[in-house]
């Protein structure tokens, strides 16, 4: 692929070309190595990237639950944390989840499960039927769990809910809490981030799947929407958006427009000095220096994994860390089964030759 740059700026292809390639988290084999080629010394040399899958204990497989959506993961205190979605078998779909936490001592390979991090909310309210896809954001000594929720469906007679494309609207919410430990405390009964009410946008019908990041001063919180006139074909039309705070709590304020189209699971990080994105259905992934402006960096990728979440320093309380160490947690589904493994980046960046030009 190839990148034009105005005259005067800096060639960022050394930074495209450290971006990591996801494989699938559902793939047991890895694809093999290219050969490593030299190139010009106005260039860099890249190492294939791969990855490798690890079965973990206390949130793996499980004969009683599923488990799903798991969060990105912080550290504190030594412990890494991690939030996901936890249904009784043999339901599979978050849409009937509660979100329970867990920690692990040694980078994700073991886990204790913890115990139930955030219930349902009360009758009536917008998440009182499931809270599902958690993320965490640690900011000030408290640590904000965002959350997606959905109420029974409307008109329902038996107080149900459907799972239909007309009436089921989704919102997003957060709980704080003083430790990692919770309890967590809703921070108002009402969405942070709710759906249009335009019909035409891309956020509709749905919100779903909070990914967040301090940046500038701001709380940017990222996010997949769903359009109501796109009906049941929705979920293959999912873009990405992003609204932003001055404080976790909000309010946020929505980008005037949608971000990355095809990103039904939102995965951003930072990344030499901008924001990358995985975008699920369109397997690619994608890069802006100001966290708006996105351009695809590798397209057409192969056997990407499912809801991953990383391993996020930057994340944490006061950390400054502005990259991932390489590892993280996702899940694998099957009929009836949802469970969440551990992946590894082999060769994260490996750059034997690197020159940043200026024409």
């Amino acid at each position: 692929m190839k990148i034009n740059f105005k005259k005067g700026s800096t060639y960022l292809s050394v930074a495209i070309l450290s971006i990591l390639l996801f494989t699938s988290c559902g793939n047991k084999r890895t694809k093999k190595a290219e050969t490593p080629q030299e190139v010009s010394t106005n260039e860099s040399k890249k190492e294939a990237v791969s990855f490798s899958y690890t079965e973990v204990t206390g949130i793996g497989k499980d004969s009683v639950y599923n488990r799903r959506d798991p969060s990105d993961i912080i550290k504190v205190d030594g412990k890494y944390y991690v939030w996901y979605t936890r249904m009784d078998k043999p339901v599979r779909s978050g849409y009937w989840g509660t979100i329970w936490y867990a920690t692990s001592e040694d980078e994700g390979h073991t886990w204790q499960e913890q115990g139930m991090a955030l219930n349902v909310g009360e009758k009536g309210t917008f998440d009182s039927h499931s809270v599902f896809t958690p993320n965490i954001l640690a900011y000030n000594n408290k640590y904000y769990l965002y959350y997606t929720g959905v109420q029974p469906t409307p008109g329902n007679p038996d107080g149900r809910f459907e799972g239909n494309s007309t009436t089921d609207f989704t919102g997003i919410g957060v709980a704080v809490s003083d430790s990692p430990d919770g309890p967590f405390k809703r921070v108002s009964k009402e969405p942070v981030i709710a759906h249009s009410e335009v019909s035409s946008d891309f956020d509709s019908y749905r919100v779903d799947d909070a990914s967040m990041l301090v940046r500038d001063g701001k709380i940017w919180l990222y996010y997949k929407g769903r359009c109501i006139e796109h009906g049941k074909e929705g979920p293959k039309r999912t873009q990405m958006g992003v609204a932003m705070a001055d404080t976790p709590e909000g309010p946020f304020v929505k980008y005037s427009k949608p971000l990355i189209e095809k990103g039904h699971e939102v995965l951003i990080w930072n990344h030499n000095g901008g924001v990358a994105s995985l975008a699920s259905l369109s397997k690619s992934i994608h890069w802006a220096k100001d966290g708006l402006d996105f351009s695809p960096l590798q397209e057409n990728l192969a056997n990407i994994p499912m809801a991953p979440g990383l391993y996020r320093p930057h994340l944490e309380n006061g950390n400054t860390a502005s990259s991932i160490p390489g590892w993280g947690i996702c899940m694998r589904q099957s009929k009836g089964e949802a469970h969440l493994f551990r992946y590894e980046i082999n060769n994260y960046v490996t750059i034997t030759k690197q020159k940043l030009m200026t024409p």
